[in-house]
């Protein structure tokens, strides 16, 4: 093969990897745009951004210390910011004699939408549904910002001190879902939403 076969053809192969990047970089942005696919919340220079609604999280876990009521998930798939926000949270519980149970925390969206549907038929109809589980587009789980913490008494300490840990109760009519936001540690806790659907 001489130099000017080698050399053309080596800019097709140029031009097909450009274009296979592109349409990569498309389809993921136009996912991100709409709601599909969620990005992490920091983009670390040289390092690729992780795809975080299919990030699968823990089904169940070993039953929950002060209450085998519940389980303890390990929290698997939490954004990297809000699982540090949640080990500074449980050493400061249990410094105070609080275990705090991790019930239920990140989901992907082929797990949420499981936990949507089944709420649809315990409820009966989706809007029912949806004031205890919510799609998986529209969940914090499947975000990895949120987690469900048993016991009520951890729950309820959580509630009390969760906030300067940027940790907030959101849902009136479920006293143990917390949402992080590194916000709510200057600004405060929005006000609680009578459910999820606000309703």
């Amino acid at each position: 093969m001489n130099d000017a076969v080698r050399a053309s053809a080596s800019r097709r192969w140029a031009f097909v990897a450009m274009g296979a990047v592109a349409l990569a970089v498309t389809g993921v942005a136009t996912l991100g745009a709409a709601g599909r696919w969620a990005l992490a919340y920091e983009q670390v220079a040289g390092q690729p951004a992780v795809l975080l609604d299919e990030v699968v999280g823990a089904d169940t876990g070993p039953a929950c210390a002060p209450d085998d009521r519940y389980v303890d998930e390990p929290p698997r798939g939490l954004r990297a910011d809000v699982l540090a926000a949640w080990n500074r949270l449980r050493t400061a519980a249990a410094r105070q004699g609080i275990h705090l149970c991790l019930n239920d925390g990140k989901r992907s969206a082929r797990q949420q939408q499981q936990e949507f549907d089944d709420a649809v038929r315990r409820f009966g109809t989706a809007e029912l549904a949806s004031r205890y589980v919510l799609p998986p587009e529209k969940s914090m789980h499947v975000k990895g910002i949120a987690v469900d913490v048993q016991p009520y008494a951890s729950a309820q300490w959580v509630q009390t001190h969760g906030r300067t840990a940027g940790w907030c109760r959101r849902y009136d009519n479920e006293y143990w879902h917390f949402e992080y936001d590194r916000r709510y540690i200057s600004e405060g806790c929005p006000e609680l939403l009578p459910s999820a659907t606000a309703s």
